[in-house]
């Protein structure tokens, strides 16, 4: 009966309200990644990435990241580590922390993200003249 009413729909609704943190939090989700879920906290990774799961949702779309809240805006799919990715994925259903195949040796560096676009993008330099030459007008 309940379901014939829609009841079911209110509570999930109630729900994902509750768990994004009251009205206001969940205005502020919905400005910052466009949609409200509501879901298990299932780990962060050391940048303050919180990754969620529901199986309720549809298969795809049932894993999802919320960035960390000290990149604002700026969130990028480039911030999300090789580990954690992986899982997002579907490569494996074991989580980062409980996979006892992943590798961790000493020489393996640690997760940079994608810096193009940014002042910290990288810039090859080089001593070779250019063929062509820029156009400086006369002052």
């Amino acid at each position: 009966m309940a379901k014939w009413l829609a009841l079911d729909k209110i509570a999930n609704f109630i729900q994902c309200i509750k768990h994004n943190g009251g009205i206001l939090g969940s205005l502020r989700t919905l400005y910052r990644v466009d949609e409200l879920k509501f879901g298990n906290l299932v780990g962060q990774d050391k940048y303050g990435n919180k990754y969620y799961e529901n199986n309720m949702y549809f298969y795809g779309r049932n894993r999802w990241v919320i960035y960390s809240e000290n990149v604002g805006m700026n969130y990028d799919a480039a911030q999300v580590p090789a580990e954690w990715y992986g899982w997002l994925h579907y490569k494996t259903d074991l989580l980062p922390h409980r996979d006892p195949y992943r590798p961790k040796y000493k020489w393996m560096a640690d997760h940079t993200p994608n810096l193009s676009g940014t002042n910290k993008a990288y810039m090859p330099y080089s001593t070779t003249k250019p063929k062509i030459e820029a156009w400086q007008p006369k002052d």
